[in-house]
């Protein structure tokens, strides 16, 4: 693996929610495709988010965003940068978020809390790392609340509990699934030379799962 591959957590201040609704959602997407330019950050009402479709007016992209996932207090992204300083300016950008959110919800003060860069070294790390970003989306299934248990069992119904995953806007696992969602934002090419065929690949796991080493203090 010659990229050098980051796995970036963001989370609410004091654990407050950063996701009010979908339209707070889809900001942070748009914002996604929006601040992955070279050129500095235009005013947040410039092309708003019809991201689900391919945009033409593509930039110079900074970074490549090869997963993410929404949650209602934080954030995952997996990131490289495709320029010098790429990942600093992008996540230097990405505050803008904060700006919009205050401005909308009539609130004061800082919204992400310091943010937790962690670089992928290991192979085991890598491989696991785009499922586990998935996987945070079974947090509010019942049937799979277990599922950060590293052992076989977990998840009782397997099935579905990746079609749980599938209703789900906010993250990547769709597109990975060929599910048209936010593609224009993606960068699939890095996980997809590894996985095939990714839902497979995610049952597969999720039904023979064990204990593969990693330092969970890694990835929450």
């Amino acid at each position: 693996m010659d990229t050098e591959l980051w796995h970036i957590i963001y989370r609410g201040v004091d654990g407050r929610k950063i996701f009010i609704d979908n339209q707070d959602r889809a900001r942070f997407v748009h914002d996604l495709y929006e601040f992955n330019d070279k050129a500095p950050a235009q005013s947040y009402v410039r092309r708003l988010p019809n991201v689900g479709h391919v945009m033409s007016d593509i930039r110079e992209r900074i970074i490549d965003l090869h997963g993410w996932k929404l949650m209602p207090n934080h954030i995952h992204l997996i990131l490289s940068a495709r320029v010098e300083n790429g990942l600093s300016l992008f996540l230097q950008k990405m505050r803008g978020y904060g700006r919009y959110f205050n401005e909308r919800h009539e609130r004061h003060g800082r919204l992400l809390d310091t943010i937790k860069k962690v670089l992928i070294k290991s192979e085991p790390h890598f491989l696991y790392l785009l499922h586990y970003v998935h996987l945070n989306g079974l947090d509010d299934f019942p049937d799979a609340k277990g599922w950060r248990e590293r052992d076989k069992g977990s998840i009782k119904n397997v099935m579905a509990a990746l079609e749980h995953l599938k209703k789900d806007r906010w993250s990547s696992y769709r597109d990975y699934c060929g599910v048209h969602n936010f593609p224009s934002i993606l960068t699939k090419t890095l996980y997809e030379d590894v996985s095939g065929e990714y839902a497979g690949e995610l049952a597969t796991y999720l039904s023979d799962r064990s204990d593969d080493g990693l330092d969970s203090r890694l990835l929450e």
